[in-house]
């Protein structure tokens, strides 16, 4: 019976954001409320539950993740993200610009959401189009490949920071950048190899912000600062996770473990930003910040909504009907991976947000976790990238994603099916494969 329950919630959810138009966090929050009604837990401790499950990932991740969307602005408005595209342009030369491209969106992806990062640089996707002469939709759609990749699956990006905090290892963010990056590697190849050879022939229906000779009027910052935001924070906090693993002196990993907590990293990446910001940088700063929280509000309650859901989840007899399913079949670690990776799909393909998809994707695997073996940090890490890989299948017109990519580069909704749609559905596959082999080697 819980599991007609649990079910008819999950189709519920899906049906409240896409039929009935309600706000996600309160399709999320009835469906909780509906759970724990229907599967008999105390009525008078239902909503002490939903909102401890809310308040609880809050602080594992809340800080972090509106850190991020500040490090996102400051990149944007100081002009860094396109010093940062600049560099990787000019290092890979003029005879590859769609892998650069894919490059540079990899990235600008981490700390910043894709379509953010997609409005930041469309400006420069024009500016090598032209300067290549090579089609707009070949360059435009590397860049989405690119910001797509990591964006599911390299923190700070709320998607995968999220899975991390739902499944318990938040601690352990470092860990889940460096198999991130790793997982997103092919990613790249294939969509430089998917724009070069299905992208060339579509039409841009309509120029969007023409451009001058160059790219803004304002000055860039140089190379190293540009840099730093992005840089730091991920150096700082695979130190640290590098120290654990080597086991250096106490003293050593005591001041790498606060150095490299995601929060103080942050914070250091976001102090050393003022630089970024020769005249008022105060008031500049100031600006980043108010943008960066307001961009970031939805994504939070979401989030907590999600661990509001997970938290009833975990109430009711859900875990052990499905635990004892899974271990009297003998399923193994893969079969678990495979299993997360379809829910994700199912949940992204359906409601159109990758942040979503992936913290409701975990909230419903986190309560499974001890009783399949999975309990080490690099085996959840797995888990976190095979949920990032579904949460890639397929952005369509339900997905905001979607319409960045078709209404900023200026081709039709049909070609953005036929090109955009499909990609992320190959990078979700090649994503899935990856995670898949390096799981059977490492773990």
């Amino acid at each position: 019976m819980i599991i007609v329950i649990v079910l008819l919630a999950i189709v519920f959810i899906v049906l409240s954001s896409t039929v009935l138009k309600m706000h996600p966090l309160a399709g999320l929050l009835l469906a909780a409320l509906g759970v724990g009604i229907f599967a008999g837990l105390p009525i008078d401790k239902l909503a002490e539950t939903i909102g401890k499950g809310f308040g609880e990932l809050m602080s594992k991740i809340g800080l972090m993740v509106i850190l991020g969307c500040v490090i996102g602005a400051i990149l944007d408005q100081s002009g860094a993200a396109i010093k940062v595209a600049d560099v990787i342009l000019k290092l890979f030369g003029e005879k590859r610009p769609a892998f650069a491209m894919s490059v540079i969106g990899a990235i600008v992806g981490i700390p910043v959401f894709c379509d953010s990062g997609y409005i930041i640089l469309h400006k420069l996707n024009q500016i090598v189009a032209k300067r290549t002469n090579k089609p707009l939709a070949v360059i435009s759609l590397s860049l989405s490949g690119g910001l797509f990749a990591t964006h599911t699956l390299v923190p700070p990006t709320p998607g995968p920071l999220s899975a991390a905090g739902n499944l318990g290892i938040a601690d352990s963010v470092g860990l889940v950048i460096l198999i991130g990056l790793i997982v997103s590697v092919p990613s790249l190849f294939l969509s430089t190899w998917f724009a070069a050879k299905y992208a060339k022939n579509v039409k841009i229906i309509e120029e969007i912000n023409p451009i001058a000779a160059v790219i803004e009027d304002r000055k860039l910052p140089v190379a190293w600062k540009a840099f730093m935001p992005i840089l730091l924070p991920i150096l700082l906090i695979t130190l640290a996770s590098f120290a654990k693993i080597l086991h250096f002196p106490e003293n050593v990993m005591r001041w790498t473990s606060f150095f490299g907590s995601p929060l103080v990293s942050f914070l250091l990446a976001i102090f050393f930003s003022y630089s970024l910001f020769p005249d008022k940088a105060t008031e500049k700063m100031i600006s980043c910040f108010k943008s960066g929280i307001e961009h970031c509000g939805t994504t939070l309650v979401l989030v907590g909504a999600g661990g509001a859901f997970g938290a009833v989840l975990k109430e009711t007899p859900l875990k052990e009907m499905v635990s004892e399913w899974l271990t009297r079949n003998e399923m193994s670690g893969v079969f678990l991976l495979i299993i997360t990776f379809f829910i994700a799909a199912f949940f992204k393909t359906a409601q159109g947000s990758t942040t979503s998809a992936m913290v409701l994707t975990t909230s419903i695997i986190a309560p499974l976790l001890a009783t399949l073996g999975f309990v080490t940090p690099l085996q959840i890490t797995f888990l976190v990238m095979a949920t990032g890989s579904g949460a890639m299948i397929v952005s369509h017109t339900n997905d905001a994603w979607f319409w960045v990519v078709s209404q900023f580069t200026g081709i039709s909704a049909k070609d953005t099916y036929r090109t955009h749609t499909i990609l992320t559905g190959l990078q979700g596959i090649v994503s899935f494969l990856t995670t898949l082999v390096l799981y059977l080697i490492l773990v």
